[in-house]
């Protein structure tokens, strides 16, 4: 909605002209004008919470004096408030009414017609009284299509929403379908083949090389279907990927990851989930490019406490031999800084003096306040 002016200042300055208009408009040996204006001045102080008592009390006053300030605003409050036409109207004819009236006022004689000045008296008095109803009609008016506008656009902005969270929805359905038919059926085709190697081989390393493989193939393959059914969902409900790694999974990271590696860490049990889960995934990305990148090198990973931060360190030893050309869209060390800086830390990166590797975290062990 449009802002509006607030009351106390509109009163207040109602208020001050209304006895401008007093003063200028009533004598001060005249009581009883002097009692009728300041009772209208006074009325303007209830004339949102009571428009028409207060239109009918301070009318009076234009009866009784010149001073009609006072009663053209409740009469225009009235207007901006109420859409009974009929009594708008009628409220309008009885101000011309004492207005005329108090030309002769207190004579009992009615102000007589004498030609054109007399049109002119009476066309005055009512153009006067239906001014504030037209000006008050126009206020109403515009109130009620400014509030029209705000719901449409409201209206607006929800389609719009509801339009994205449909092709979102569409896109999410198209995913799903895509991981499922290519990727799982893929996945599931190595898990097969990785089992059928451990059964038919003799060698006992090919053997624990191919348990390995079919292991994680089948832990992948669980974490595609929970994938897949969260973005069948469609975002009806917040729903967790896949279960939430923590600190207490970081030993059966390192002792599956295939990697010769050594976990040094003194974290303690009670820091925040967000903060373990971005340690794990730090720990998680470090040894997976070192399986990438550096075959045959060893690992050392250094975990610690210290001064309300969290220090995680993880070092690879120069690789002993070629690296396999695997398939990558580098967005892993991207997405640990990103994750870092949501929780108000770093990640940095780079190689060691004889010829390995080493990424480092911080971050506070609350996380960011």
């Amino acid at each position: 909605m449009r802002s509006r002016l607030p009351a106390p200042p509109v009163d207040a300055a109602l208020v001050a002209v209304s006895l401008l208009d007093v003063r200028i408009h009533v004598a001060a040996d005249e009581p009883l004008r002097m009692a009728c204006a300041l009772l209208a001045v006074l009325l303007l102080l209830f004339r949102r919470r009571l428009p028409l008592p207060a239109f009918l009390l301070a009318l009076p006053a234009a009866l009784a004096s010149d001073a009609v300030f006072a009663t053209l605003a409740a009469l225009y409050t009235l207007a901006s408030l109420s859409r009974h036409r009929v009594l708008l109207a009628g409220c309008a004819l009885a101000y011309a009414a004492c207005d005329l009236t108090s030309w002769s006022w207190p004579s009992p004689e009615f102000l007589e017609p004498h030609g054109l000045s007399a049109l002119i008296t009476v066309t005055y008095s009512l153009a006067t009284g239906v001014a504030p109803v037209f000006l008050g009609q126009l206020v109403q008016a515009r109130r009620e299509l400014s509030l029209r506008l705000d719901e449409i656009t409201e209206a607006r902005e929800h389609e719009r929403r509801l339009l994205a969270q449909g092709v979102l929805a569409r896109e999410r359905a198209q995913l799903a379908r895509e991981m499922h038919d290519v990727v799982s059926h893929q996945v599931s085709l190595i898990a097969v083949q990785a089992g059928a190697l451990q059964v038919g081989s003799r060698d006992p390393e090919t053997k624990e090389a191919a348990s390995t493989i079919r292991r994680l193939s089948v832990q992948t393959l669980e974490e595609l279907r929970h994938m897949v059914s969260v973005l069948r969902a469609s975002g009806s409900r917040p729903t967790e990927l896949t279960p939430q790694p923590s600190l207490a999974d970081l030993h059966r990271l390192v002792d599956t990851s295939g990697i010769e590696a050594e976990l040094r860490t003194d974290l303690p049990d009670d820091l925040p989930p967000a903060v373990q889960r971005a340690v794990y995934r730090t720990v998680q990305e470090a040894l997976t490019n070192v399986r990438k990148h550096a075959p045959g090198a060893t690992a050392t990973i250094r975990i610690r406490h210290a001064d309300d931060t969290v220090h995680a360190t993880v070092t690879n030893t120069a690789p002993t031999r070629p690296a396999l050309p695997l398939p990558g869209a580098h967005h892993g060390l991207i997405g640990l800084c990103q994750r870092a800086e949501l929780l108000g830390g770093t990640v940095a990166s780079g190689p060691t003096a004889c010829g390995g590797y080493e990424l480092r975290l911080e971050l506070p062990a609350q996380g960011e306040q």
